[in-house]
């Protein structure tokens, strides 16, 4: 599978394009779409540059999700699923307790599995919290919703 309009869209909406590099939440050098390989203080990029970023590392992201995942998926579970990789890598995945349940048959247990990865630096952070809402609303509904209020359904 590859990932889909709707996760493309819940992962631009949540990655927010940023065309000078800057430090994210926890002090990695950031750019683009969420970029980070190879990003130092001072890069610029153009639009057209971070869509190209974006679609040559989505195949990587694709392929964890692919690789780990035993079960089968529906567009909008993969797309939620490789939206939530990209964010957190594939390390995070293939330990997760979420990828253990999943591949139990557990499908309905995914949404609560994903909210719990709402933290960095130890921090729950609000936008993470939005992000991990959507992601879950994209996994279980199939429609893409920017809660405001993120957590609560």
């Amino acid at each position: 599978m590859h990932m889909g309009k709707k996760g493309t869209e819940v992962l631009k909406h949540f990655e927010d394009l940023r065309l000078n590099a800057y430090q994210d939440s926890v002090g990695v050098w950031t750019i683009g779409y969420g970029h980070i390989k190879g990003v130092k203080d001072g890069d610029v990029i153009t639009e057209s540059q971070a869509e190209e970023m974006l679609l040559e590392e989505m195949p990587e992201y694709e392929g964890y999700v692919n690789k780990y995942v035993k079960v089968d998926l529906t567009q909008d579970q993969y797309d939620a699923l490789v939206c939530w990789t990209y964010n957190l890598g594939g390390g995070a995945l293939k330990s997760s307790t979420l990828l253990k349940r999943l591949n139990a048959g557990l499908h309905d247990e995914v949404p609560f599995q994903m909210k719990r990865w709402n933290k960095a630096g130890g921090n729950v952070l609000r936008g993470l919290t939005r992000r991990r809402w959507s992601e879950a609303h994209l996994w279980a509904s199939g429609g893409v919703d920017f809660h405001p209020d993120g957590w609560d359904d």
